[in-house]
């Protein structure tokens, strides 16, 4: 395995970041979270998407590996990698910095634990995956779609 080198994330990151997991997880189990459907089948995962004004957030492992990608926790560093037929993606819970297939990003949201699963973006998921994602506010639906997936509800127009 590549060594990874991102630093800690600051004990006021930490913070900001348990907060607001807390906060999302309560606020999650007061409403009924969006359903979950991969390339077009509903997912279910021991913790619901949360959602918030900024946007939804799914638990990285059932994402990823219902996509086929594997998923490993070196719980030494807390890093977490991804790997895909795509590339590598290694993370951290509280970490803004990532790392792409070599290259340094940083992710618009800090990944996330609820219940001991990490939640990311959408953003994440699209960008590591490859995939088109949604999130129906009004409807609350997510969507992950492989490319090259036909859309629920979409219509095969040949005659």
């Amino acid at each position: 395995m590549e060594k990874l080198s991102l630093r800690f994330p600051s004990r006021r990151t930490v913070g900001v970041t348990v907060v607001v997991a807390a906060l999302s997880a309560g606020l999650s189990s007061l409403s009924t979270p969006a359903a979950l459907r991969i390339d077009g089948q509903r997912t279910i995962s021991d913790v619901p998407p949360v959602t918030t004004a900024k946007g939804a957030y799914v638990p990285l492992r059932v994402v990823a590996e219902t996509l086929g990608a594997d998923t490993n926790y070196d719980a030494k560093t807390g890093t977490i990698e991804l790997t895909h037929a795509n590339g590598t993606l290694r993370l951290r819970v509280g970490d803004r910095a990532a790392i792409l297939n070599g290259k340094k990003l940083t992710l618009k949201s800090a990944p996330f634990a609820v219940r001991g699963r990490t939640m990311v973006s959408l953003n994440v998921i699209a960008r590591a995956l490859k995939t088109n994602v949604s999130y129906d506010v009004s409807h609350a639906k997510i969507d992950v779609m492989t490319p090259g997936m036909i859309e629920p509800g979409a219509q095969d127009e040949t005659p």
